[in-house]
């Protein structure tokens, strides 16, 4: 009769049982034989320890292997012969060492498991292994940077859903803000060299916030404001005084995007493997772009910002499962930050489009009053040849006059002056001709001008026209925001009134079942007594009779 293979969950169970939960072994049960198909749970076989046997008391537990067998099951695991223990165990894990999760992926087919097995040795150089990628610093340093991006995603994204939910500025005592900054400086020390000086090693991340000045002039201010302040004596306050600055101009993302974009000077204090060298830096200088959306108001002079301590709260990201907020409103508040993010940045462009204009108008009133200037000049100049000209001609009548009036000259003397006189009026009518020419052209293209300066100030008005209706949107934007915030934060009221309801209705639930298992157990008590009066009266009855 063909054996059924038992399910894979039995050589799982058996195989997680480990004896050094309980300090003690479990004793080994006999094997049975299969007979038929009852009992397929005892064929499991003993539990599978660890090769060194036994833990002696008092001494580190090992880390135990947790061995699945998809393929033949448990009949296939009783079949094979349980390993030789040829080897010792390697050095225990120190305590707090992650436990190595190995699956094998043994092939299925028959108890007698003719396929290749994986041998002690190469489990333990496989946990080697594992334990010495863990060990490595590049891997240590990948996991910190992983986690600084995971948390500092967190806390931007609790601070802007909480800003927005509050609808006011902010200041130093909101605590999502005082954590965002608390992220941000793990963030910058991360991976910063020590500098010796004469007091020992420091790491201050003051060094690299000072470049930004030389890569974007507008942190040249903050940086000074910096330096001013009379209650900063440590690098580390400055730097802290930096941030708070640059969040409030709304400049933080692009002062760390133009530092991250300068490997080359950021060398010089991490190190190769540190996050601002690696690409989480730049994914979060990416993220501090949403920051550009809330207001911040920070008073520095009362602040004690060297003395610090500068703890991550990790209570403030960890969620509730039962807590449950409207999805709809997140959407719609999503929605509408995407809508004023992008009027916001509509509205720079028309403001960067309208200030070119401006510049193109400023430039062709210069050169029109410079056209003015000619044209007057030119009228000066035609007005000047036209009295010449005048003179001309009568000197020219008057000597053709008093030729005829007069004896005749030798004609030769005559013919000469008279082509001379004519000479010298054919040069006067061209140069007014090409006078009158320019002038022509000057006219024209003052026209033009005209023309396109009536057109940019059409233009520039219809700019304005939108740019005035944007921030009619922008403000409705805002107003419905508002609101949205207000019906999310009542829904969430009542969500919670309705969960503590809940939770007494629970409660007396609970209370009722208890109270009915009482019943229940006095009905029993009560019919039990029954019966044994009954039985009691009808052993009375017959004495009598």
């Amino acid at each position: 009769m063909a054996e059924t293979s038992p399910p894979p969950t039995a050589g799982a169970e058996s195989c997680s049982e480990e004896p050094a939960r309980g300090g003690k072994q479990r004793p080994e049960e006999p094997r049975r034989a299969p007979a038929g198909g009852a009992d397929r749970e005892d064929e499991a076989g003993p539990p599978l320890a660890s090769p060194a046997g036994q833990s002696e008391p008092g001494s580190p537990v090992a880390a135990p292997f947790f061995l699945l067998y998809p393929g033949d099951g448990g009949a296939g695991f009783v079949a094979r012969p349980p390993p030789q223990q040829q080897r010792s165990w390697r050095t225990p894990p120190s305590p707090g060492s992650p436990l190595p999760f190995l699956l094998l992926n043994y092939p299925s087919g028959g108890g007698g498991g003719g396929g290749k097995h994986h041998s002690w040795e190469d489990l333990t150089d496989l946990v080697e292994q594992m334990r010495d990628d863990t060990e490595d610093p590049n891997y240590l340093m990948a996991n910190e940077r992983m986690n600084l991006m995971n948390m500092a995603k967190l806390s931007i994204k609790g601070l802007i859903e909480s800003a927005l939910n509050l609808g006011r500025t902010l200041d130093s005592d909101y605590a999502p803000l005082q954590q965002f900054f608390v992220v941000m400086e793990h963030c910058l020390k991360h991976g910063l060299k020590a500098k010796k000086t004469f007091l020992g090693q420091n790491k201050s991340f003051w060094g690299p916030l000072e470049l930004v000045e030389k890569l974007v002039p507008e942190a040249a201010e903050i940086t000074a404001s910096v330096k001013d302040l009379p209650g900063l004596k440590t690098p580390v306050g400055r730097g802290r005084a930096w941030l708070r600055l640059a969040l409030m101009q709304k400049k933080l993302s692009e002062y760390m995007k133009a530092l991250i974009n300068k490997k080359e000077l950021l060398s010089e204090f991490y190190e190769p493997n540190a996050l601002m060298m690696e690409e989480e830096g730049a994914i979060i200088a990416g993220l501090l772009v949403g920051l550009n959306v809330i207001d911040a108001n920070f008073c520095m002079k009362g602040e004690d910002l060297d003395s610090q301590v500068g703890v991550i709260d990790f209570s403030m990201y960890l969620k509730d499962g039962n807590s449950s907020k409207g999805s709809e409103g997140d959407g719609q508040i999503t929605a509408i930050l995407d809508q004023k993010n992008y009027v916001e940045e509509l509205n720079r462009h028309l403001n960067a489009t309208v200030n070119n204009l401006q510049a193109k108008v400023d430039a062709l009133e210069k050169s029109n009053t410079k056209l003015t200037e000619e044209l007057a000049v030119a009228n000066n100049r035609i007005i000047t040849l036209q009295e010449e000209m005048e003179r001309v001609k009568e000197e020219s009548s008057y000597i053709l006059e008093s030729n005829r009036k007069g004896p005749k000259p030798d004609r030769t003397s005559e013919g000469q002056a008279l082509s001379e006189a004519r000479k010298h009026l054919k040069e006067e009518t061209q140069l007014r001709l090409d006078v009158e020419k320019e002038l022509e052209i000057q006219i024209s293209m003052r026209q033009e001008m005209e023309l396109a300066m009536k057109m940019l100030e059409k233009d520039v008005c219809e700019k304005q026209d939108a740019l005035v209706s944007l921030r009619q949107q922008l403000d409705d934007l805002r107003a419905l925001k508002h609101e949205l915030a207000f019906k999310l934060q009542s829904s969430d009221l009542g969500v919670k009134q309705k969960s503590e309801l809940n939770s007494r209705l629970e409660e007396k639930t609970n209370q009722m079942a208890a109270t009915i298992k009482q019943l229940e157990q006095s009905e029993k008590d009560l019919v039990k007594q029954a019966k044994t009066l009954n039985s009691a009266a009808n052993k009375l009855i017959p004495k009598h009779h």
